[in-house]
């Protein structure tokens, strides 16, 4: 019988590059910055890495389809590597399939490791991930955009709920100016400066209701893990380490686009990988029980929104607990963005499932200097890649064992 891969699974080591435009590096020089971090923090040979997974997703503009990339620059010794790739989620999918071998018995340690070099292409959003990806997008809905969705989703959200539009505005820049601040506190994120409500209210607007500081940008970087079992860890001499409680994936089938019960209010997908997350992990109240969240900010209104498809937020109720503080890092019962999230390291598709769990692994540990949360006990992060109609979503939790 399946019992879940709670405790089963130890992270003896984390690395994180600086994300920004990182005109002077190349995909190469990223995946070595994240990995020398990495290998020193869990103190150990790169020899006794016995598996590694890449995760990277814009296969054709990056470092190509093999996962020889990895093999090649890391000099890794003649090991199995895998490149994976699931959309946003794609960072975080490295790292499953990392835990799971170790889970299975199959390796004693390895590594995961996402990497994303988007600013060379001289393209101001997202390439063209992909032929099947790609002519569904100029065959079937050539109009749209990632903004345009993602403001659909607003409008749905404020009309079902009956949320007047300024306040639902005000609500959204609330959660930009929660990020920034914590951003502003972080030397590896891309944008650091502090941003004032009336500045994200009077921004020029993208897509209505969302303005230039409710997008997150792109960005370049690169974060690794590494993983074993909890009996390893413990003969290796770790103490006081930290150890994955969930691990899921949910994938749309269809019935969003296909069916009128969803309304466009919401993601489907996290609602359900949510449940199933705090299941694996025995967790009964994540209002209570979560102690910080890294959530996929793509734009702001998706934060909003996956506080409630989290069921932390009562549905319709999310933008006023944004507006209370509720999910601010100072005073707020559950911190979301801590590191600043999406909007201040620009979304490297790669790597940012890694650089969420970075973030939650060093708050665990004591090491997240001033944005430390004091005594944190689960750490949450959640991928969300597509489109509210079509989307994969990955949530994993994180704490001490």
């Amino acid at each position: 019988m399946a019992t879940g891969i709670k405790d089963k699974v130890a992270i003896i080591g984390m690395g994180c590059t600086r994300f920004g435009e990182r005109w002077d590096v190349g995909a190469e020089e990223l995946m070595v910055e994240a990995y020398t971090e990495c290998l020193k923090d869990a103190g150990i040979d790169p020899k006794e890495i016995q598996a590694a997974w890449l995760g990277t997703c814009m296969d054709e503009i990056n470092v190509g389809k093999s996962a020889l990339p990895l093999s090649m620059t890391l000099r890794l010794p003649l090991i199995p590597v895998t490149r994976v790739e699931n959309f946003c989620a794609t960072g975080t999918e490295a790292f499953r399939g990392a835990v799971y071998a170790v889970a299975s018995g199959a390796y004693d340690i390895a590594l995961a490791l996402g990497v994303e070099k988007l600013k060379d292409t001289g393209y101001g959003g997202l390439p063209n991930p992909g032929s099947n990806w790609g002519s569904l997008q100029w065959l079937f809905w050539p109009n749209v955009t990632a903004p345009g969705s993602f403001a659909q989703l607003a409008t749905a959200y404020a009309s079902k709920y009956r949320i007047p539009a300024q306040d639902l505005k005000r609500a959204i820049a609330h959660v930009s100016v929660k990020s920034h601040a914590n951003g502003a506190l972080n030397a590896k994120a891309h944008l650091r400066k502090t941003v004032t409500e009336d500045q994200v209210m009077a921004a020029p607007i993208i897509a209505y209701p969302l303005g230039l500081f409710d997008c997150c940008g792109v960005s370049d970087g690169s974060a690794c893990a590494i993983v074993t079992t909890v009996e390893k860890a413990k003969e290796m001499g770790y103490k006081d380490f930290v150890t994955v409680k969930a691990l899921q994936l949910s994938l749309s089938s269809g019935e969003e686009m296909g069916y009128n019960n969803w309304d466009g209010d919401h993601f489907i997908t996290t609602a359900k990988c949510s449940s199933k997350a705090y299941e694996e992990a025995g967790i009964t109240n994540p209002k209570e029980e979560i102690s910080m969240m890294e959530l996929h900010d793509c734009f702001s209104i998706t934060e909003l929104v996956t506080y409630e498809d989290l069921h932390i937020s009562e549905r319709g109720k999310a933008w006023r607990d944004a507006l209370d503080g509720f999910y601010d890092r100072d005073g707020g019962a559950v911190p979301a963005q801590v590191d600043g999230g999406l909007k201040c390291f620009g979304h490297p598709i790669g790597a940012s499932g890694l650089r969420m769990l970075y973030e939650m692994y060093l708050q665990l540990h004591g090491r997240a200097g001033e944005r430390q949360i004091e005594n944190p006990r689960y750490g949450l992060t959640h991928n969300l890649g597509g489109v509210p109609f079509m989307n994969v979503c990955c949530i994993a939790i994180i704490g001490k064992y």
